[in-house]
Parts: structure tokens; sequence; C-alpha cells
């Protein structure tokens, strides 16, 4: 099993300033974690990605949005809401990490690599359609979505799998009339941003291809780890994905100051297995993981560096 790793310096340099949560070490502390393990790092395939253009970020964003975001950085502002922090390369950073999921996209549809996981910042499953929102600045995996789409003939269906702690409102949104992107989510609820219940379930033509597992606080691991397995099980009933993306937040891990679940290591290790041998049975192995949450720096360079290390067994 091939592995690419997609990342890039300019993800560092996208500096939320003192005391943010999503700082510029979780990028450090992942690639530092994985290039330390000699094994795993011979194995993988080091890709730098480019910056994302503007008609492909536009894919699943409005143009209004597009240049929203533009305009802040030639104002000079330092927010683009009360938790998404910006700096002066941040929006080089953004079209950056937008574009190293579309390279992970390549990747694995060219045969470079059988699967891929983005060491990306700023994560992107909070950015709806028309706006930035909990530290996100676009939505790099619906981005990576209707990019596969539009360049891949073989392409029809996508299924993203989120399993950050936080609920992608942004991603259930621009795909929720959509019945050719799958979304799952499983996250605690209720918790920011407030979305996720049951209930929402897709709208139109779309309707039943959004499935969320909202799981309560303190939930126990082999609890939320059966909710994941059955939910691709009937994810798989419903569709048949000819590539699968994960929103791989790891900030349902125990020890994150920012969720209240219980997953391990161990725990996300066994549900990379779960995508793994769904991607082996529906779309060639098919996998693009870009990471989202996750902020214990003491933790997460080894949650991510196991992450990786179940994607290239």
């Amino acid at each position: 099993m091939s592995t690419a790793l997609v990342h890039h310096p300019i993800y560092e340099k996208h500096d939320t300033g003192l005391g943010h949560p999503e700082t510029p070490e979780r990028y450090r502390v992942i690639v530092d974690a994985i290039k330390a393990d000699a094994k795993l790092s011979e194995r993988l395939i080091e890709i730098a990605p480019e910056r994302a253009l503007q008609g492909i970020v536009q894919a699943a964003h409005t143009k209004d949005h597009f240049r929203r975001v533009e305009h802040a950085f030639v104002e000079g502002l330092d927010r683009l809401d009360a938790d998404t922090v910006i700096s002066m390369q941040s929006f080089d950073a953004a079209l950056f990490a937008a574009g190293g999921a579309c390279r992970a996209v390549d990747a694995v549809m060219t045969g470079e690599a059988d699967n891929a996981f983005v060491a990306v910042r700023p994560p992107g499953h909070h950015a709806t359609a028309e706006r930035a929102m909990g530290f996100c600045l676009f939505n790099n995996v619906a981005v990576a979505a209707r990019y596969a789409q539009n360049k891949y003939p073989e392409i029809e269906r996508v299924a993203i799998v989120d399993w950050d702690v936080h609920h992608g409102n942004g991603t259930q949104g621009i795909f929720y009339t959509d019945p050719s992107v799958f979304f799952f989510s499983m996250h605690q609820y209720p918790w920011y941003p407030g979305t996720g219940a049951r209930g929402e379930t897709g709208h139109g033509r779309g309707q039943g291809y959004t499935l969320n597992v909202p799981v309560k606080a303190h939930t126990p691991a082999e609890t939320q780890k059966a909710n994941f397995e059955a939910a691709l099980a009937d994810i798989s009933d419903a569709m048949k994905p000819d590539l699968i993306i994960v929103s791989a937040g790891f900030d349902a891990h125990l020890t994150d100051p920012l969720g209240q679940l219980r997953l391990t290591d161990d725990d996300f290790v066994a549900m990379t297995g779960d995508v793994r041998a769904w991607a082996d049975e529906v779309c060639g192995g098919r996998v693009v993981s870009c990471l989202e949450g996750g902020y214990n720096l003491d933790t997460l360079g080894e949650t991510v560096r196991r992450h990786v290390e179940a994607l290239a067994a």
C-alpha cells in the first residue's frame, strides 16, 4: 500500500496568534512525528501542493465568499469571525490547503499513491458556501470532492466521512441537496456549531444522502466505534462511492481540550481500518484524508502518525 503525505511549509505560516487553539505548532508536531518514524517515512510519498485556482475553490464556494476572504487581506483585517483569526499569509495558506486536498485527489486517481493524508492548515469543514467560520476559510474536502467530480469522469459519487468532534456544518450545507455526495458526520452533540441532529438527512434530491450520528459527551469509545461501523454499513447500502474523503479531526480524542469524547489512538486506527476496508471493497482503495481538528499538542503528533501508519499498512 502506497500512501502520499501532502504538506507544505506555508501551512505553518497561517498565524492565529497567542493562545489560539488552531496554532501553527499543530502542523509541526504532526510532520515531526511522522518523520521521526523512519520506517513509516520511507514508505510515504511526500508531495508538495500548489495553490488552488479561484475557479476550483468556487466549485464549492460562492464568488462573493471568495472575494470577501480575499478582500479581508487587502484591508488588513485580523479575523473573519470571532474564532477565525487570520494573518498576512493566511490567504495563501488557505489556497494551498484547498490545493493540497486536490493534489491528494490527483495522487490517488493517477496511481501515484493508493491513498493520501493531507497535513493541512487551516482546516475547512465549518466553512460554508457563503462564509468562513470555526477556524475555517475554505472547505478543503468540499473543494476536493468537486474537483474530483469535475476532473475525473470515473468519479461520479463521493462519500465524505467526518469524525471530527464538531459537526461539519459547512460540508453538510454545500452538499445537502446533492445525491452525488454522501456526507456522514459522527460528532459530539450538542456542541459547536449546534448543527448535526439525527433529523438532518438532506433535502430534495439530496434527501437520504446526509447521515448524522450525534454522540453525547463522555460516550464510551466502544459505543462510538460501534456507531461508526454501523453507519458505514448503512452508507454502503445507500451508495457505492467512487472516492472516499475523510475529514480527519482528532479532537474526539480523550485528551483534547475542545471536546468531551473518549477515543484513543487505537480507536482512530480502527476507524481508519474500517474506512480502508470499505474503500477496498467499493472504490479500489481510493481514500483521501484531510486534517481538521485536534488541539492537544502533546498527543496530536502520535495520534496522526498512527492514522497515517494505518493508511499505509
